[in-house]
């Protein structure tokens, strides 16, 4: 398999740290607002590669954070009123209701930057130790950047005027490219955590180092994790520093591969809320299924920009509407995939080193082991091949969904001249239930897909007057019953009867 690295500017193949493990850390959001397309990409991208990892065989481990300590988060709690950390766990619970509506499973760690305030504090006190952090007058510390002479390898910003603008301009700062990593308090309108570095809170960089020196990091590797991903956005400055941070507390490197996602443009332009043309996930679910927009989002190359417009994804559509006919003409039965929980972290006194409760991973593995190899056994061989191997080039998602195309095709053709294959029939199920765990569809019946967007009022009606139309068929009123179904038909509605009892209908 292979990924492009970000800090090796090419593709490279992906050789873990274990053998059978991969660690990957997913850059999640600071919850100071409702979540945008933006972060649903990001998630959705590494999602798919979760899973491709865990149908190729490997134990995967993903932590995703959540900032809930930030300048943007500090205002909006003054603005607003409301404290801090009813705020945060109100946009949190908002960002995992929305990526459960897109099928992002969630991480087995959401460590919160307010739960490793010690952590960080202990981080930054090694780093002072060191003589690789320093005090200002106003109380802020800061990492002397002079002091790492691997920094900027990583994005490849250097000196330029351009890198250094990107960083807090601050007076009394040794170097411009110095970055922060505790401020201090400075008053009834901060916030302020009491630690062994005095009263303050921790800059931004600093959460996702501690965070994963504390759950995730391999203590016997060259490399912390395997993978660190996140937006383009985030390459310099935040991951830079990053890398920074934990190799001149550790001397060695954070992770061994860094992947990042591209932007998601609207009208050409990059999402931004400065912009103001951010496109909430929450908006975008009032007109379209989850599913539908997760098709939609995994549609385009994860490191290429995806310039968001409405045509595009009504004709992504089209795609899913064939996958879900062909799953109705085989009357296929959707698989319900256990949800793992995030596991409970539990930290030691010091709150640098942090056990877990592993039982959610246990009963994961337990459930996917054996059904991921009875899918691989069932699956078309041929299918399963092309389609594994090209999302195995840096998910290749152009290539895997020609292979999807394709296979649609030949199971239509197949079907039309050998309507009773049952052994072809099982075969194309178990590639339909492959697509749908890879790609993270499937999350719907075929009889649910097709009456998306009629409303529970209308539903209701629909089925009265099948009913009504049964009931006129089974006292030979066939004028009645052919009036119902051209009423239906007005209404949008087809039916197909499926017995002497049972009638389907779908929006048309």
């Amino acid at each position: 398999m292979k990924v492009y690295d970000s800090q090796q500017r090419q593709k490279v193949t992906l050789t873990p740290l274990r053998e059978d493990e991969i660690r990957i850390y997913v850059c999640g959001p600071t919850v100071y607002d409702d979540a945008h397309l933006g972060h649903a990409r990001s998630a959705i991208s590494f999602d798919l590669l979760a899973r491709l990892l865990e149908i190729r065989g490997y134990k995967v481990i993903v932590a995703k954070n959540f900032t809930d300590i930030d300048d943007k988060l500090i205002n909006k709690s003054l603005q607003t009123k409301t404290p801090l950390n009813e705020l945060a766990e109100h946009y949190i619970q908002r960002y995992l209701e929305d990526m459960g509506h897109l099928n992002v499973r969630r991480a087995h760690f959401e460590p919160r930057a307010t739960q490793f305030v010690e952590s960080m504090s202990n981080f930054i006190n090694s780093l002072l130790q060191k003589g690789i952090a320093y005090h200002l007058p106003n109380g802020d510390i800061y990492l002397e950047v002079a002091k790492d002479k691997e920094y900027g390898t990583l994005s490849r910003h250097f000196d330029d005027k351009d890198s250094i603008h990107r960083v807090a301009v601050e007076e009394d700062k040794k170097d411009q490219r110095d970055f922060v990593l505790w401020k201090a308090y400075k008053g009834k309108h901060d916030i302020g955590y009491e630690s062994i570095l005095g009263k303050g809170r921790p800059g931004w960089h600093i959460e996702c180092s501690a965070m994963i020196d504390s759950v995730l990091s391999y203590k016997d590797k060259a490399f912390c994790i395997d993978i660190h991903a996140g937006g383009q956005d985030l390459f310099f400055p935040h991951h830079e520093n990053e890398a920074s941070q934990t190799r001149c507390l550790h001397n060695k490197e954070l992770a061994k591969y860094w992947l990042h996602n591209g932007f998601v443009n609207i009208d050409g332009e990059k999402m931004s809320k400065s912009l103001g043309n951010s496109f909430f996930i929450k908006d975008a679910l009032k007109a379209y299924h989850g599913e539908i927009l997760r098709n939609y989002l995994i549609g385009t190359h994860y490191r290429s920009p995806l310039n968001f417009n409405e045509e595009d994804l009504l004709q992504s559509k089209k795609r899913l509407d064939k996958l879900y006919r062909l799953k109705k003409r085989l009357e296929y039965v959707k698989v319900v995939i256990p949800q793992v929980t995030p596991l409970q972290i539990h930290c030691n006194t010091n709150n640098t080193i942090c056990d877990t409760d592993s039982i959610n991973m246990e009963m994961w593995e337990e459930f996917f082991i054996p059904y991921r190899a009875l899918l691989l056994q069932q699956v078309e061989t041929n299918f399963s091949v092309k389609f594994l191997e090209s999302l195995d080039d840096d998910l290749n998602i152009s290539l895997a969904l020609s292979v999807i195309e394709e296979f649609i095709k030949h199971a239509n053709e197949h079907l039309d001249m050998y309507p009773k294959d049952k052994a072809y029939k099982e075969q194309a199920k178990a590639n339909l239930a492959l697509i749908d765990f890879v790609l993270g569809l499937g999350t719907l019946s075929y009889t649910e897909y097709f009456q998306l967007g009629v409303t529970h009022e209308d539903k209701l009606k629909i089925e009265t007057l099948i009913a009504e139309r049964l009931h006129a068929k089974q006292i030979k009123d066939f004028a009645k019953a052919d009036s119902i179904r051209a009423d239906l038909e007005r209404m949008g509605i087809g039916i197909m009867d499926k017995g002497k009892d049972y009638t389907e209908w779908e929006k048309i």
